[in-house]
């Protein structure tokens, strides 16, 4: 890295998509951010936004065979703007990695021994690890001189105690096949837990949160003094709250049940409670305004949804304030969390005896801003944190090039 080097690329590469972000971190400033998709389709697209000139945003359609094809039309897009990936400014691409095991607690340097080990990994993260591993080989090919940093989503879920950690199976059995609760979208708790200290004026090191990333994909996570010591989504992103596809918790017996009497093989169970479950499974749409626009019309099916959704979510938060003992803050954050007042309003309602209250009309602005939308008398605040995963990668990814 040269003296002068202080961008860093963000990449987070998904089956059929890549997201980036390029980030000069000398002041935070974002100089670029885009996303192609249905990589491997006759109708792919490449969505550029150029931030650092304030130009118009650039979309090209048109077939991305693989992602060696995306990255490639990423360089172009980024040196069209003078900011390609032969700069010498760049001083790395930071991964996310969605698992990392128990191996990879912090932000790795990847070399041919950490590609292995994730690659490893991937029949505990059938769905990310093998698009994250081709993200990672495509970037070592158009910049084998540059580190490539993996930060990895489980990194910040691995200070669970073991009792937090461990499901009550054999114990040989779980050792022998890696079964844990591992957790995921930790940059986002971690970024999230931390700016809720800030909003509070406090050090992280102070504050107990629950933190709510709640997107298509959706997880809890119960934070003491900077540290998760419990999360919702386990071995895999499967676990948890109620989302946009994937069922969150089920009794284990009905993946039994489904094979004996319907014949369900492992694959089709898993494609039920992955792809075919959650909201979508339960009223036909995954997105929550579409949802709230069919209670809204009176639509049973859908207020029946939302309702399971809301009932998870309230059994979480009180799990969590019994985990924590003391809770200073509840952060709702991701795409439904900052955006669904209506979510965050039902979630909290009934809860004020656990000192938990949210004001309506501070819930219902809408910000890019961390914000409280609690009432000044509730003990416990509740907050809309924006979550900022590519920040937080990017924060990982140079504080360990530049050390």
């Amino acid at each position: 890295m040269t003296a002068t080097a202080s961008r860093v690329l963000v990449l987070n590469s998904g089956s059929s998509s890549v997201k980036y972000q390029l980030l000069d971190m000398a002041d935070g400033t974002r100089l670029a951010a885009g996303l192609v998709e249905r990589i491997g389709e006759a109708t792919s697209r490449l969505t550029h936004t150029p931030l650092a000139t304030g130009g118009e945003v650039r979309e090209a359609e048109g077939p991305i065979a693989d992602h060696e094809s995306a990255l490639k039309a990423v360089a172009d897009e980024l040196s069209a703007d003078g900011l390609g990936l032969d700069s010498p400014e760049l001083a790395a691409i930071g991964h996310r990695v969605v698992h990392g095991g128990l191996k990879f607690t912090v932000p790795t340097v990847i070399d041919d021994a950490v590609l292995k080990e994730i690659e490893r990994l991937v029949p505990v993260a059938p769905l990310h690890n093998p698009a994250n591993i081709t993200g990672i080989r495509t970037a070592q090919q158009l910049r084998p001189d540059l580190p490539q940093v993996a930060v990895f989503d489980t990194a910040f879920h691995t200070t669970m105690p073991e009792y937090a950690a461990r499901y009550a199976i054999d114990v040989e059995t779980a050792d022998a096949h890696r079964i844990r609760r591992y957790g995921f979208h930790g940059t986002s708790h971690a970024y999230v837990s931390r700016k809720t200290a800030a909003l509070l004026g406090k050090d992280p090191s102070e504050v107990n949160v629950i933190v709510l990333h709640l997107g298509n994909g959706a997880s809890a996570s119960a934070v003491a003094g900077g540290r998760c010591v419990e999360t919702s989504m386990g071995l895999t992103p499967l676990e948890g709250l109620v989302m946009g596809t994937r069922s969150g918790d089920i009794d284990p017996a009905v993946t039994f049940h489904l094979k004996r009497v319907a014949g369900m093989s492992a694959d089709e169970t898993d494609e039920l409670l992955n792809k075919k479950s959650g909201l979508v499974g339960l009223c036909g749409d995954n997105d929550m305004r579409e949802i709230r626009r069919r209670i809204d019309a009176g639509d049973a099916r859908a207020q029946l949804a939302f309702d399971i959704y809301i009932h998870r979510l309230k059994k979480y938060i009180g799990a969590y304030c019994a985990v924590l003992g003391r809770v200073d803050a509840v952060a709702f954050t991701a795409g439904v969390g900052e955006n669904a007042a209506p979510v965050r309003e039902a979630a909290i309602a009934g809860l004020e005896e656990m000192g938990l209250a949210v004001d309506a009309s501070l819930n219902a602005v809408r910000s890019g801003e961390p914000r409280l939308i609690s009432p000044e008398y509730a003990r416990v605040a509740v907050a809309v944190v924006p979550t900022d995963e590519e920040l937080e990668i990017a924060q990982q990814t140079y504080a360990l090039v530049s050390a």
